[in-house]
């Protein structure tokens, strides 16, 4: 067969193969148009999951007569003031998008700019262009597709149930949404309007978090950090879950470059990387980041669809999103999120009552009531980034001694002391041997000694390591532990390690080890069950990790052993100074696994419970 030249509108529709896969790639397309335009307000209408219809209408720039001819032209665009693609400025830039829409579907834009005192269309049905027509619109630009893939049927083979095609449409809304909270929005399907989203007004930061409360849920809102960090030219800003709010998929994390939504590895392992402390490898954060760097320092350029990014300077990128994720998760101090009181509540029942009524976005205490709130006090999260200083048993820290850090925690003379002073208020009783009561100004506070206490032996092992190392404590008749070969072997290739933890262990024969010492801060511990636990810790991680992240993963494996096990009693003094230490260190709302270390139950939500309100 000889060589020859494609006609152009096959070459249109191969290109469009790569645009244009689904109609959400052509419903993200048009919205960046439209914000690349100046719009204030954009309006999107889909039908059948976008097959028969997607309209978009915005109040942006608009175009002439002449530029609306050259807009459905390949590679035409007035996005790039120079040939140079290192400096990208907009979101579009390759002047494919409109040429491969037309290809494959009947496209019609009207468009009316500024001053001008009439509007005018242009159709391109098939790839068919037709010439500029007189239409009646206001100012900006009205784009209509319709019978999307009708000119190639073996695409629309390939497309979901219009339910999935819109959700897809819906996430790409609200993805761009999420980046450009001055602009309003609106979602419609068929007959109904799935999003309304006005334009959020103040401090940019604030304007983010009212869009994000919006679209990612007043949950969300009500329990996200914030973060604003720079370096060098790079800016990261935005909002991120605590730890305690997590998710089992990556869905709820989005991440935008100079305001355009990517999926790149880099960004989500530096994000893992910044909770590696607080979660599971199975549970995902809840958070929205926005980069914004130096557009000579990024190439965008990487694929038709513009969702990944290349970093001139990655690591520069990674420190600063790990760095300033920590930063923020310390300064959170020991909040957990407020969706762990409220679960509380919804797992109480009266006595003769109906089950509680479903929440409304999982926001409203029992039967409908406001929801329980575990914000931190004035000066409680800079107390929390300060504190360093290694704790051993219940001592007090020191910040728990000075008058000007807090008052001395409650004892048994003084059980109302704590109850102002102090967030996580006074001791009451212990129950089960496993959960301290304590009262509060506002209501009462729960907590799971094991799970707090272990986080407070974590925190105290990593701050020793950054000293120079965990101290330790000599047998004084070493454990020989028994394990399979292979097990063995881990451990003892990862000895050196393991001494900087604390750790001593020695290969003692065929498939066996022997501890001669172990931290000072475990205590009274089982030590064979601890080193059974870490040989299993190595064998699942393996060498995929840094040596840091495996150090931190075993940390929080001898801390769990180190800590105060549920059924030990406590006295009166031993649970106060537990409270106290929690309010003094970071990251003390959640444990090393994820799960909360304490909740709250606001008086108004007991009132609640028992008819009294």
């Amino acid at each position: 067969m000889p060589i020859r030249l494609l006609p152009e509108t096959l070459v249109n529709r191969i290109a469009a193969g790569e645009v244009v896969e689904r109609p959400a790639a052509a419903v993200k397309e048009l919205v960046e148009n439209a914000l690349d335009a100046g719009a204030t307000r954009i309006d999107v209408v889909v039908r059948d999951g976008g097959r028969s219809l997607i309209a978009i209408t915005d109040d942006g720039c608009g175009m002439t007569p002449a530029e609306l001819e050259l807009a459905v032209e390949r590679h035409a665009t007035s996005k790039l003031a120079s040939d140079d693609l290192l400096d990208i400025r907009t979101l579009g830039f390759r002047g494919e998008a409109l040429p491969s829409i037309g290809a494959v579907s009947r496209l019609t834009i009207a468009s009316r700019p500024a001053g001008a005192d009439s509007g005018w269309a242009i159709l391109v049905d098939a790839g068919r262009k037709g010439t500029p027509q007189p239409a009646a619109i206001a100012r900006g630009t009205r784009v209509e597709v319709r019978d999307l893939f009708a000119a190639v049927p073996a695409r629309l083979k390939f497309l979901k149930q219009p339910r999935t095609e819109f959700e897809h449409i819906a996430d790409c809304v609200e993805r761009l949404a999420m980046a450009h909270p001055a602009v309003a929005f609106t979602l419609a399907d068929d007959a109904r309007t799935t999003l309304r989203l006005s334009a959020a007004q103040g401090d940019l930061l604030d304007a983010r978090l009212s869009r994000l409360g919006g679209l990612m849920g007043r949950e969300f809102q009500d329990n996200a950090v914030p973060v604003d960090a720079a370096r060098e030219a790079v800016r990261l800003a935005g909002w991120i879950g605590l730890p305690t709010l997590h998710r089992p998929t990556a869905r709820n994390q989005h991440l935008f470059v100079n305001g355009r939504p990517v999926r790149d590895k880099l960004l989500v392992g530096a994000v893992r990387a910044a909770y590696a402390d607080f979660l599971p490898r199975d549970r995902h954060p809840m958070l929205a980041l926005f980069l914004d760097i130096d557009p000579q320092e990024v190439d965008v350029n990487v694929h038709p669809a513009k969702a990944e990014v290349r970093f001139r300077d990655q690591g520069l990128v990674r420190g600063l999103i790990v760095g300033a994720l920590k930063h923020a998760l310390a300064g959170a101090g020991h909040r957990a999120s407020t969706t762990v009181g409220t679960a509380t509540l919804g797992a109480f029942r009266p006595e003769g009552a109906p089950s509680p009524l479903p929440h409304r976005g999982g926001q409203t205490g029992f039967w409908g009531g406001p929801p329980t709130s575990s914000a931190v006090p004035q000066g409680l999260a800079e107390r929390a980034m300060a504190w360093q200083a290694p704790l051993t048993g219940f001592a007090p820290p020191p910040a728990a001694r000075t008058a000007d850090a807090a008052a001395p925690f409650a004892t048994a003379a003084d059980p109302d002391a704590a109850l102002g002073a102090h967030p996580l208020g006074a001791a009451r009783a212990q129950l089960h041997n496993t959960y301290i009561v304590a009262q509060t100004a506002e209501g009462i506070v729960i907590v799971d000694q094991h799970a707090a206490h272990e986080r407070l032996v974590y925190e105290r092992m990593k701050a020793a390591l950054l000293e120079g190392g965990v101290r330790r404590q000599a047998l004084l008749i070493p454990e020989v532990v028994e394990l399979d070969e292979p097990s063995a072997a881990r451990l003892t290739a990862r000895a050196a390690e393991l001494a900087e933890l604390g750790l001593v262990v020695e290969p003692f024969g065929q498939g066996c080890v022997v501890v001669r010492e172990v931290p000072a801060l475990l205590g009274q511990s089982d030590v064979k069950g601890l080193v059974r636990d870490l040989a299993e810790e190595l064998a699942e991680l393996g060498d995929a990790l840094s040596l840091k992240e495996r150090l931190e993963a075993v940390c929080g494996t001898m801390a769990c052993h180190g800590s105060v096990r549920a059924g030990r009693p406590l006295n009166t003094d031993e649970m106060n100074a537990l409270l106290r230490q929690m309010e003094a260190t970071p990251h003390s709302g959640q444990c090393n696994h994820g799960r909360p270390t304490w909740v709250e139950l606001k008086l108004g939500d007991i009132e609640r419970l028992f008819g009294r309100r």
